[in-house]
C-alpha cells in the first residue's frame, strides 16, 4: 500500500503521452473530445499540454490553489477534454477536499467508463471513508475497462484484506471461544504492514533521441 490509506492513486493524467498504463482505451474519449468545434490547432494542443504540466507541478509542490485555478481554465476553454477535471480531483484530494474531489471522478467515471483512472481514483477516496464494498465496486469496473491495469488489481486485493479483517474482527466478537479466527485475523492485518523501507536501484537515464 502506498498512497492515501495504503491505496494507490493513479496520478497520470488521462490521455496524455506520460501515462503509467498505456492500454488505457482513450480512443473513444478522444473521438467525443475531438468533436468539440473549437479544434486546437498544433500549437494550440502544445499549450494546452504544456498547461496540463504546470498544473501538476504546482499540485506536487502543494500549490493546490493555483493548480485549480490553471485547470479552470482550460475545462471553460475545452469542456469535453477530461484531462484537466482529472487534474482538479487530484489536486482536490491532496488538499484533503475529499468530497469534492468524489464528485468529481464520479462525473469523469460515469462520462467516460472507458478510462480506469476516474474509477480507481474514487474508489480509493471510498476506502478512506471506510467504504469497502462501494470501493471494490468502483475496481471491479476498472478491471472491466481496463482487464490488465494493475494499480486497480492492487487496490483490489488491499480491499478484500480490509473487508476480511472485518469479517474476522466479527467472528471473534460473536464467538469467543473461535480458535482459527483470531489467527487469521493477525495474519490478514501482517498483511497490510508495507515491507522495510529499501534503497531503490540507480537506474540510468534513457538514451537521447
Amino acid at each position: 500500500m502506498r498512497r492515501l490509506a495504503a491505496f494507490s492513486l493513479a496520478f497520470q493524467c488521462v490521455l496524455l503521452a506520460a501515462i503509467t498504463a498505456p492500454h488505457v482505451p482513450v480512443a473513444a474519449a478522444q473521438e467525443r473530445a475531438a468533436t468539440d468545434p473549437r479544434e486546437l490547432t498544433e500549437a494550440g494542443r502544445k499549450a494546452y499540454a504544456e498547461s496540463l504540466k504546470a498544473a501538476r507541478k504546482h499540485i506536487d509542490d502543494k500549490e493546490y490553489a493555483q493548480a485549480i485555478a490553471i485547470v479552470d481554465k482550460l475545462t471553460a476553454e475545452r469542456p469535453r477534454e477530461p484531462q484537466a477535471r482529472f487534474l482538479k480531483g487530484l489536486a482536490l484530494a491532496d488538499s484533503g477536499r475529499t468530497d469534492d474531489a468524489m464528485a468529481m471522478f464520479r462525473g469523469l467515471a460515469s462520462e467516460y467508463p472507458e478510462l480506469p483512472e476516474p474509477h480507481n481514483n474514487l474508489a480509493v477516496l471510498l476506502a478512506q471513508k471506510g467504504e469497502y464494498e462501494l470501493a471494490r465496486a468502483e475496481l471491479e469496473a476498472a478491471i472491466a475497462a481496463a482487464p490488465d491495469y494493475a494499480v486497480a488489481y492492487e487496490n483490489l486485493g488491499d480491499v478484500h484484506v480490509q473487508l476480511a479483517i472485518i469479517a474476522y474482527e466479527k467472528a471473534v466478537a460473536h464467538d469467543a471461544r473461535n480458535k482459527t479466527a483470531p489467527v487469521k485475523l493477525k495474519l490478514v492485518r501482517e498483511a497490510l504492514v508495507p515491507p522495510a523501507a529499501t534503497t531503490p536501484p540507480i537506474v540510468a537515464p534513457p538514451a537521447s533521441r
